[in-house]
Formats: structure tokens, sequence, C-alpha cells
């Protein structure tokens, strides 16, 4: 009977010790760091999204690079869910590991972590692109994308106006509608229209992230048209119309296409040195990642939304293309302080856009 009770004591401590994990592995306990998992869609942290942005931000925290993650297994790690199918286990592998932060990407996550969060109430959890989820242990990162869109639409009318046209035409694809590529597109517009109250504003959206053809075929027509940029906030949609800018770059049309996210500036070179990505609209989701890593290290993680606009470092606009004039670049600067300063308002939805004479009719844009 002794030894019965023995055995059973035993796996009793080993069946502890699995369920535990890493959630205090040798080199957490070392270095005294928060351990984090980030979980993505199949997009991953390879391309220049809010995930690769994400994942920026949690290997900087170690100090480590993306080049370099030498902590990658030990204090932090990645796992890309190929399938949704695959959210939940995900998320639940990873809470059952241990680690002391669980973010994810996006809003095709939510459900799933609404899911999953009550069923772990002591674990921190971590979500970008959402507000909605409402549990108090998950931390919800939105952002202020029309202010940073404000910066790139003003960039975009400023450089034309440099460059001495006259009545420029500008575009907007979008890849899925919905009021956050909303914000992209009303911030954009109002940045425009700023310069050039009555600038002729086109619109597509292509109902897809993942279809860059489709917006590569938008932006050749808008191009032959007369359109002199495009901004696309359309996920890999609008890697399209960058392949475009940059044919029509390579023929000697002046014409430009704007990133979005991440800075696309490398993603539009047609030279060593020359691209036709004039800027970017950033979205730094890897600050929002350092400010959650240095809460739990603090233990003062809360629940909640956090929103990241101009003042927090959370969106702003790439220079990083020596083409953009440095005039412009000057007034885009002193706006971006103004728009810290409350001295400029900007409209989110196309319902305040349109109330306030702030964005032109008849555009595709969804506030749902």
């Amino acid at each position: 009977m002794k030894k019965v009770l023995v055995f059973l004591m035993v796996l009793l401590v080993a069946t502890t010790m699995f369920a535990q994990g890493s959630k205090e592995p040798a080199a957490a306990k070392a270095s005294g760091k928060p351990t984090i998992r980030l979980l993505t869609d199949a997009t991953g942290i390879d391309g220049k999204s809010f995930n690769a942005a994400a994942w920026k931000g949690i290997v900087a925290f170690y100090g480590d690079t993306v080049e370099k993650a030498t902590n990658r297994g030990k204090l932090y790690d990645v796992v890309t869910a190929q399938t949704q199918d695959m959210y939940i286990p995900n998320l639940r592998q990873a809470a059952d590991e241990g680690y002391d932060l669980i973010m994810v990407t996006g809003f095709t996550w939510a459900d799933a972590l609404s899911e999953v969060a009550p069923q772990y109430p002591d674990q921190q959890f971590v979500i970008v692109d959402v507000d909605w989820v409402g549990q108090p242990n998950v931390q919800e990162f939105i952002y202020s994308e029309e202010e940073g869109s404000y910066l790139v639409g003003l960039v975009a009318a400023l450089q034309a106006k440099a460059d001495g046209i006259a009545n420029p035409k500008f575009g907007f694809i979008g890849g899925v509608p919905g009021s956050t590529i909303t914000k992209f597109e009303m911030g954009y517009v109002q940045g425009i229209l700023s310069v050039f109250p009555n600038a002729s504003i086109v619109d597509y959206y292509a109902n897809d992230w993942g279809k860059p053809e489709l917006a590569k075929a938008q932006a050749k027509n808008w191009y032959d048209s007369g359109v002199y940029c495009i901004f696309s906030a359309a996920g890999g949609t609008g890697n399209g119309t960058i392949a475009q800018a940059k044919e029509y770059r390579m023929q000697g049309k002046n014409i430009w296409a704007i990133g979005v996210d991440s800075d696309q500036f490398a993603d539009g070179l047609y030279t060593d040195t020359k691209s036709a990505v004039l800027t970017s609209m950033l979205k730094r989701v890897e600050n929002s990642s350092l400010k959650v890593l240095k809460e739990a290290e603090a233990k003062n993680f809360k629940g909640g939304v956090v929103q990241m606009g101009m003042v927090d470092d959370g969106v702003g606009y790439s220079q990083a293309n020596p083409e953009l004039a440095a005039s412009v670049v000057k007034l885009v600067e002193a706006a971006k302080a103004d728009v810290i300063a409350g001295k400029i308002k900007l409209y989110k939805t196309y319902k305040e856009a349109l109330a306030h004479g702030a964005a032109p009719k008849g555009l595709a844009a969804l506030d749902d």
C-alpha cells in the first residue's frame, strides 16, 4: 500500500511540473524578465505586417534583434497558426506552458481569445487591433490610424505641390471594408484636402487581404488615368500597388505608392537607391509590445483598452525615401505637432467626416 501511495505522489508531482511547463525557466529566473509567446495568423512574422512589428518589439525588450533572436525559446517565442481552427488550441497550449504573457495580433483572434481568457483568469493576455474582448486579464491595443494616415496624405499632397502638379488625383485601396480601414482612409483624405480642398479622390476595396493582382490592376488603371499617388491599407493585397508603381517609376512616370503598417521603402526599390514608395503610414505595434512587457516586468499589468496615437509614438510616417522633399518633411512635422497639441481635429468615421465636410461623397468606406 505504501509503495502505491509513493507512486501516486511521484506521479502527482510529475504531472504538476508538466502542467506548469516553462512558467519559470532558468533563463527567466536569472534575468528577472517576464516570458512571452506571440501567436500569429498564417502570415507569420516574416512579412512587413504588424505581426513583424510585434515581434520586433518583443526581441528588442530582451536586448536582441530580429536577426539574432538569441533568447528565443528561453524567454520568448512565436507560434504561427496556419488555420483559424488552431487559434484556441494554440492559446490553451501557451497558457498551459506557463508564459507570463500571451500576445495575439489582429481581430481574427478576438473570438478565440474571448473563449479562452475566462478559462485562465490568472493568465495575462494581449491583443492588437481589438477593443471588444472585455476580459479583466486582457490588454487590448487599438491605434489612431487616422493620425498616421493624415500625415501620409499630407506627404502625398505636399509632394504633388512641390512637383508643380496643379490638380493632382489621389487613390486609396482598402482590403476588407470596415471601421479600422475607414480610419486609414479618412485620415489620408483629410491630409490631402488640407492642401488641395477640391482634390479628386477615388477609392477601391478588394474585399480580400491576399490578392495583390487586384490592387495591381486597379493601380494600373488609376495611374493611366492620371492618379498621382495611391495609399493601400490592404494587407498583402496592397503589394500589388507597389509592384505597379515600381514598373511605372522605372519607365520614368511621376507616380507614387504609399506603404502601410511597417516602412515599405525597401519593397518599392527599383534601383539600388530609388523606391516607388514615397512614404509609409507606420503603426508601431513594436511599442505596444515594449509597453506591455515593461508593465509585466514591473508587476503592474492591467486589462483594458489602450489607445496608441502620435503622442504615444504609436503611429507615424516614414522619411526613408531621399526623394521626399525636405520642405515637405518640415511642413508635415509642423502638422504632426499640431495634431498632438489638439489644434487639428481629425475624424475617424466616414459619417463624421462627411458631416464636417472633411471627406467627399461617394466613397466606399464603411463605418461598421
